[in-house]
């Protein structure tokens, strides 16, 4: 995979990546702001501008609209921070379960701490509890929402009504929790 500098489309900068994998022209706008334009070789440059700029106002929308959410939580996930607050994060989630399995009383098996880049906890049929590592960086009320929500799929394996009740039961403001926590 080589990237070449970036383009000018007209207001809105993008770098074109070239790769041996791809089969097709792909333009992507990321959350921060960056437009990636992906061709496979062989495709001229020429004809990446082009299409890029027939593009222009979708690349403009995505980019205005990605501006209007809010900033995340936190950043992304590395290795480093991985094993710097896996500890913190597994007392942390060790000392909550213990706080709302008391109102609960769910069994579950064991609890782990990953490094998982695009969800924030898990639950197996099992009845094992995984969660980000992520959540000792949090707030205490968003790691208490994702803890509550990990703990009642042990008993609603679903997003049923069934299962929110049981999640408002200690969260009741759950709701405008989950869509902060959604755009992080």
């Amino acid at each position: 995979m080589r990237t070449s500098p970036e383009f000018q489309n007209y207001a809105t900068p993008y770098s074109v990546v070239v790769s041996r994998r791809a089969r097709t022209v792909r333009l992507t706008v990321q959350r921060d702001g960056r437009v990636v334009l992906t061709v496979p070789r062989g495709v001229s440059r020429e004809y990446a501008e082009r299409f890029a700029q027939a593009r222009a106002q979708w690349i403009a929308d995505k980019v205005a609209y990605f501006r209007r959410l809010p900033k995340p939580l936190l950043r992304s996930a590395n290795k480093r921070d991985y094993h710097r607050y896996k500890d913190a994060a597994l007392a942390l989630a060790r000392e909550r379960l213990a706080f709302f399995n008391a109102t609960y009383g769910f069994a579950f098996r064991s609890i782990t701490i990953r490094n998982q880049k695009t969800r924030w906890g898990s639950c197996s049929k099992k009845g094992n509890l995984s969660f980000s590592y992520r959540i000792a960086l949090l707030p205490p009320r968003y790691v208490d929402y994702i803890i509550v929500h990990e703990l009642c799929h042990l008993k609603e394996m679903n997003h049923s009504r069934a299962f929110w009740a049981l999640v408002a039961q200690t969260i009741p403001d759950y709701r405008d929790i989950r869509k902060k926590i959604k755009h992080s």
